[in-house]
């Protein structure tokens, strides 16, 4: 299997690992008791709740170059209780198909009428999170950083610039969720040079980023609610709903609807 930062036998590893020991053994109904060492879930554990020998368990988490069948990824993935978006990106890390992969839900009309509704801040993403073009609303949103910034970054106006914590309310929560859902764009563009620099250079320039990084996380672009403090606005209350375009994968639209505040 060909090795990149964002692919591999090494990334798949070190994914496994992480959600090993992020796994309670009481998640899964088994006893906790005072002589249990092991962070999470042992490594036997999971080999036989995953029909498969320890050896061959440790073997795929040491990073191994061996062939993992699909259907050996799905008992794993059964066996440490994944979320579909944590499901996914192990697929994607082990370039294979998911044996339960189901029909993409059908999106609701609701949603598809927003699009004709949207008043609010809406701005387009690339696969780094450059922002290609912007409504007036999301400038005014975002001044002091979109109105001067000649090649402005979401992400990396999150995490390098001063403003992002003081305007985003609850900045933790969410500057590491956006990194866990870069992580799981990247898995469909991980030989991406662009991306993968880009991830070594956040990396590099942020202690914030680099942690978030490491956590492994991986979530699903949703829709919520987002709130900011604003300078001149005061406290302001958004919904979220994002569109991926089916033309260009790469490109997603963020809009902001207004919701009233307490």
């Amino acid at each position: 299997m060909e090795t990149t930062p964002l692919s591999g036998p090494k990334a798949l590893g070190a994914f496994l690992r992480t959600q090993r020991e992020n796994t309670p053994p009481a998640l899964l109904g088994m006893p906790v008791t005072a002589r249990r060492r092991t962070r999470g879930l042992r490594r036997e554990e999971v080999a036989q709740l995953s029909g498969i020998s320890t050896t061959w368990y440790t073997w795929i988490e040491q990073g191994r170059d061996i062939t993992v069948s699909a259907q050996t990824l799905s008992n794993i993935a059964t066996a440490l209780k994944m979320k579909p978006a944590e499901r996914h990106y192990l697929f994607r890390l082990a370039l294979q198909n998911d044996p339960l992969d189901e029909p993409v839900p059908l999106v609701e009309e609701a949603v598809l009428a927003a699009v004709n509704q949207v008043s609010g801040p809406c701005y387009l993403l690339d696969l780094t999170w450059n922002m290609l073009a912007w409504n007036p609303q999301a400038q005014a949103l975002f001044s002091g950083w979109l109105d001067k910034d000649a090649q402005p970054n979401m992400m990396r106006f999150m995490f390098l610039h001063p403003l992002a914590q003081q305007l985003v309310l609850d900045w933790e929560t969410r500057a590491s969720r956006i990194v866990a859902e870069l992580r799981a764009d990247a898995m469909h563009y991980p030989h991406d040079e662009a991306l993968n620099l880009f991830v070594e250079q956040m990396t590099q320039e942020s202690a914030s980023f680099r942690g978030f990084w490491q956590r492994q996380q991986v979530i699903a672009r949703e829709g919520g609610e987002r709130l900011f403090q604003h300078e001149q606005q005061g406290r302001v209350a958004y919904r979220q709903v994002s569109w991926q375009l089916a033309s260009n994968r790469t490109l997603k639209m963020i809009m902001l609807l207004p919701e009233a505040t307490d």
